[in-house]
């Protein structure tokens, strides 16, 4: 079973019956135990930290503040947040600045600028010794004025995050031509606006943060979960001020990630630094409740939007202003980057102009969330297409059709200079109506209003850019014992790479998907690599791969030319020469008998690099249906469709699964999901009590459907199929939820939409 086969995976029987390898499954002999100690305040100067008591508790053995790092050296992790492709938004500081993203120290010294921030670390004998010195270290602070939100942050005389960026601004850039927007929108027969706000969530990754550190030999080895252990090695060796070569990063099974993972985190290091000062191993595991608090976060996007159409409702000019809040550090500007290039999302719009400004805070740092920046875009762009529908009295299925960019037009630039591969975007909201049984809906509402309840129908267009970062390498080796061992740069965290990257290597090889082995999360082993993120590890993989397969047939062919002493050709999977032939692992196994010349000698593989910055464009169509009870507000979704466009698919089941587990997370945060804060910076989402992820009984049985438009920017035509689901999931509900709820007169519909802000809404409350 090769490429388009629906392979059920192979890593699933490891995992389901409990035999995955997970960070905190691991033992060292005498390893420590780690515990942060965290701050209570979102603001507030150390003036002093005793650390005696903590001492003289039982067990501990060390503990160790921002002046031990300090004083040994310790630099900053180097998030470098700006994105890296030659195809990404360009972000600019603010007008006479240098770039100033706030360094991000293991432990401060000065200030702890976010409620959850590791102000200390106790290290003891046990876990249960560690909390009970870390509940003995003497902390006291000065609490300072804080800022949460990004409209606060702005604010004049706002209190500073940090005193270098005295307006708490972190970049201030405009894109597109604003005087053709301008003229545009004086010439506009109809002009619509609307403000957003897409607030916080957190992953909530089913495995909590961990990580093991160890130091021997002059050596350091981390095991801990990753979105890629050879940036970590990268950026952790900055930290501890040594060649990377003196560091090994370990990256086992991972369960989730979402882009949470895709940074280092400050307990990475410092389990590092205290293994070698301990001369122990030392082993650091969050609790679910410092993982609501302490992991990057997510989206928290402001935008104001706003559309010029002319009287048959074609789209003329599009403005924007996005502030993006990054917290109390930039550890990434990917979603703010991300987003300003799809501004205009799947629709011919002439003109646009935007503003995107990135902001500090006192909360947790944010970083790319699945499909980082396309959601909170998408979100409004759709909210507002529905409400210029209404405005103008137009149908608004019909207003999209108007104005999606037609296939013909692609390569297709848009407005702000990002140019889209492929797509059939009207297509796709055919097929999706289809699906759905659109015309199907009216009597489904009359069924429910007889019942008391209202039912709403949304849809949401969408296209999302997959960029990544650009270098991929793959290491193609064929034994004599009959297995093909493949290493590369990603890190799966549940999306299947051990089965789909082997179809891909069975196809370009013509070898048995089983003998396929696919090595990852070793920097000893890995010596390259971009991880995995931003949808780029079966495009970068697969090209990659293609690559090494067709230098590894050019050496099979050499090496099968000498054992057949005639000249031999790849043909039909095997290697050719008159009667005679080879398959690869058979060519492998006669090599290793054979008494080959200098030139042969060796192993049977390759090592192949890529850089590629050039991005792909998935697309869809997301339609939900919702019913609302008025007297609760409380919701239930009955159906959703989903039709994704991932270019080339490789496994059609995996590609499913991704969408169900993206369509979740988008229906979660437009219903309940939300890292909630007070006024003073305390999050009120601390435990899963409170933090409201959606379970199984909240979500109907979906329907999804691929579509195969090839992209014209690499080998296979591959997009991407790991975050389409997540894109629309949030505009398609709100959608539904404002056509259900429109007898009432409801518009505005923020998210999360709760029962109780639904019930708010209905009743003028």
């Amino acid at each position: 079973m090769k490429i388009g086969e629906p392979l059920r995976r192979k890593e699933d029987l490891r995992l389901l019956t409990g035999n995955g390898r997970f960070t905190a499954d691991l033992q060292l002999a005498g390893q420590l135990h780690a515990v942060m100690v965290r701050s209570p305040h979102a603001h507030a100067r150390m003036t002093k930290i005793s650390t005696d008591r903590a001492m003289a508790t039982s067990g501990v053995l060390g503990v160790f503040t921002g002046a031990d790092c300090a004083a040994d050296g310790l630099g900053p992790i180097d998030h470098t947040p700006m994105p890296s492709t030659k195809f990404d938004m360009r972000l600019t500081a603010p007008a006479g600045r240098s770039f100033f993203y706030g360094p991000h120290f293991l432990l401060p010294t000065d200030k702890a600028r976010h409620v959850g921030e590791a102000i200390a670390m106790v290290v003891a004998r046990t876990h249960d010794e560690a909390l009970d010195g870390a509940e003995a270290v003497e902390v006291e602070y000065e609490p300072l004025a804080a800022v949460t939100h990004a409209q606060d942050a702005l604010a004049r005389g706002a209190p500073p995050v940090w005193n270098e960026a005295p307006d708490n601004l972190v970049i201030d850039t405009t894109f597109g031509d604003a005087p053709a927007t301008e003229r545009a929108f004086a010439a506009a027969a109809h002009v619509v606006k609307m403000d957003f706000h897409v607030p916080r969530v957190t992953a909530c990754a089913l495995e909590p943060r961990a990580a093991l550190g160890d130091y021997r030999d002059g050596r350091y080895t981390l095991w801990a979960p990753s979105g890629g252990a050879v940036r970590q090695k990268r950026d952790l060796a900055g930290v501890l001020g040594v060649h990377e070569r003196l560091l090994r990063v370990v990256t086992a099974d991972v369960g989730g990630n979402f882009g949470s993972r895709n940074r280092a985190y400050v307990e990475y290091g410092l389990v590092l630094w205290a293994a070698r000062k301990l001369a122990r191993p030392v082993k650091f595991t969050s609790s679910r409740a410092e993982s609501l608090i302490s992991d990057y976060q997510g989206r928290d996007l402001l935008i104001h939007l706003e559309l010029a159409l002319d009287a048959e409702g074609h789209f003329l000019a599009l403005r924007s202003s996005n502030v993006s809040n990054v917290g109390a550090r930039c550890v990434s500007l990917s979603p703010l980057s991300k987003g300003s290039g799809l501004i205009t999302g799947p629709y011919h719009i002439p003109a646009a102009t935007l503003r995107s400004r990135a902001v500090f805070s006192n909360t947790a740092p944010t970083n790319p969330y699945r499909s980082s920046g396309r959601p909170e875009i998408t979100f409004a762009l759709e909210r507002l297409v529905d409400s210029a529908a209404r405005q103008l009295g137009l149908d608004r299925v019909e207003l999209r059709r108007r104005n999606l960019v037609p296939p013909q037009a692609m390569p297709y630039r848009n407005a702000v200079g990002m140019t889209y591969d492929s797509g059939t975007y009207e297509a796709n909201l055919d097929l999706a109506m289809r699906l759905a049984d659109w015309t199907g809906f009216p009597a489904r509402r009359d069924a429910a209003l007889r019942r008391g309840r209202r039912l709403g129908l949304g849809l949401a267009s969408y296209v999302e850019s997959s960029i990544g970062s650009p270098k991929e390498r793959a290491e193609i080796t064929v034994l004599p014992e009959g297995r093909v061992r493949v290493v590369i740069g990603t890190q799966s965290s549940g999306q299947g790479h051990e089965t789909s990257f082997a179809q891909v290597i069975a196809e370009l090889l013509s070898v048995p998907v089983e003998s396929v082995a696919i090595v990852v999360g070793d920097t000893d082993v890995v010596s390259g690599g971009g991880g995995s993120h931003s949808g780029r590890s079966m495009r970068h993989a697969a090209t990659v791969f293609s690559i090494a397969a067709k230098e590894l047939i050019e050496k099979g062919a050499r090496l099968a030319s000498f054992l057949f002493e005639a000249p031999a050709a790849f043909q039909e999977g095997r290697f050719r020469a008159g009667e005679r032939s080879f398959d690869f692992l058979e060519l492998a196994a006669a090599a290793e008998r054979a008494l080959l010349p200098q030139e042969l000698q060796g192993a049977l593989a390759v090592v192949a690099d890529n850089e590629m910055h050039e991005p792909v464009f998935p697309n869809g169509c997301a339609i939900c249906e919702c019913e609302v009870d008025p007297q609760t507000g409380a919701v239930a979704l009955t159906r959703y469709t989903a039709v994704d466009d991932v270019g080339r698919c490789i496994n059609p089941l995996i590609v499913h699964g991704q969408t169900h587990g993206g369509i979740a997370q988008g229906v979660g945060q437009a219903l309940g999901e939300l890292c909630a804060t007070d006024a003073a910076g305390q999050p009120l989402a601390g435990t899963l009590m409170d933090y409201a992820l959606p379970r199984a009984a909240d979500l109907p049985s979906f329907r999804s459907e691929i579509v195969e438009v090839l992209s014209p920017t690499n080998p296979l035509g591959i997009k991407a199929g790991g975050e389409g689901g997540t894109t629309p999931a949030p505009a398609a509900v709100a959608n539904a939820l404002a056509d259900a709820l429109a007898e009432f007169g409801v518009r505005d519909i923020g998210l999360p939409a709760t029962a109780h802000a639904l019930w708010r809404a209905i009743h003028r409350r």
